[in-house]
């Protein structure tokens, strides 16, 4: 499900976490630190996990040590003579003097890098993940207000499905009775004015009867229709109705591939039709 959540931490370290989630059939965590977070990574991601079950979630971290106490600082010598060696050589390629600075070398990222103790990455991991906590629960504040948008709209389109299936329960019955009337005229207007066989034909219409038969799978449609309902009033629907939604599709098309009557095929692709509009919006949920 889409949304967007934002927190921040102020006390000597600053720290802002924003978090932008799309829909995903899976949860994939994308998070976006500061290198010397690499240590973080497994607790960012255990937390996003104990908050969200699916999507595609982004995580933006924004991080500074504002503290006045003294900062112990480390340089990366190997790292500042590689990028002073290629400048080196860029300049007698070209021809011209080689202008880089020492302020201008210490300006490149991890030339030189604040260290930090064990206590203060304990420290930071704790703010991190408190952090990290309260801006997930602002996402989630804003996708449960989106999902009861959502849950209303679901429980209309199955309301209309429940409908559907009611309106093919009514007609279905009048098919074999069609089917008599239109085989019985189909024979008078060949024979003329031979007496029908009423065995022969009530065995035809017995044939045709069982084969268009699509009583159970009108039961299963009212079945799933209350699952669904049961699964939308409480969490973690999204799994369960991925898997119901194609139960769903299943017995639809069955209802299809029976009928022998258009206004029935007519009302099954209706319903067909309000099916997938389902099974787009259930991608949403998690």
């Amino acid at each position: 499900m889409t949304g967007f959540g934002k927190a921040e931490y102020k006390n000597g370290y600053e720290l802002t976490i924003e978090i932008k989630t799309v829909n995903n059939r899976f949860l994939d965590i994308l998070p976006k630190y500061p290198k010397s977070f690499i240590i973080f990574d497994d607790a960012i991601r255990k937390t996003v996990q104990s908050k969200l079950t699916r999507g595609r979630v982004e995580l933006f971290f924004t991080f500074n040590d504002a503290r006045e106490d003294k900062k112990t600082l480390g340089t990366d010598i190997a790292l500042a003579k590689a990028y002073y060696g290629a400048a080196e050589e860029i300049a007698q390629a070209l021809g011209i003097e080689n202008d880089l600075s020492v302020s201008r070398i210490m300006k490149i990222p991890e030339v030189v890098s604040q260290i930090s103790d064990q206590s203060d990455e304990e420290e930071i991991k704790q703010i991190i993940i408190s952090t990290l906590t309260q801006a997930l629960n602002n996402l989630n504040v804003m996708r449960f207000n989106e999902g009861e948008k959502l849950k209303a709209d679901l429980l209309e389109r199955i309301a209309e499905i429940e409908r559907l299936v009611s309106v093919i329960a009514e007609k279905a019955p009048l098919v074999a009775q069609n089917y008599r009337a239109k085989i019985e005229e189909r024979v008078k207007n060949i024979l003329e004015n031979t007496q029908v066989d009423e065995s022969r034909l009530l065995q035809e219409v017995a044939i045709f009867a069982d084969k268009s038969n699509i009583d159970e799978e009108l039961t299963r449609l009212r079945s799933h229709i209350s699952q669904f309902k049961q699964i939308v009033a409480g969490e973690n629907a999204g799994r369960k109705l991925d898997f119901l939604i194609q139960e769903f599709n299943r017995e639809a098309n069955t209802v299809c591939s029976k009928s022998n009557d258009v206004d029935v095929t007519n009302t099954a692709l209706m319903l067909k039709c309000e099916i997938e509009k389902i099974r787009e919006q259930i991608q949403n949920i998690e």
